[in-house]
């Protein structure tokens, strides 16, 4: 029985307690990239959020079109919907 007993204690999973990590404050980085930017309606019909500003570029058939730009998914350019 007191073989039963310690293969049993033995075979719990021990709890190993850390110590509280202070809270981490936003990087300087993105809180600097929040500033001044603004929503969007992309041509693929989705929401951006763009920090650059709108531009007028020709597209590859020789229109122009508005796109968007440095948005926060890490795109450089977003073609909007006009």
């Amino acid at each position: 029985m007191k073989a039963l007993t310690l293969a049993l204690l033995l075979s719990l999973p021990v709890l190993k307690l850390q110590p509280a990590q202070p809270p981490r404050e936003p990087s300087s980085h993105l809180a600097e990239r929040s500033k001044g930017g603004r929503w969007y309606f992309a041509a693929t019909g989705h929401a951006v959020y763009c920090y650059g500003p709108v531009m007028t570029v020709p597209s590859a058939t020789g229109d122009l079109q508005k796109v968007a730009t440095f948005c926060r998914d890490g795109s450089a350019v977003v073609p909007l919907k006009d």
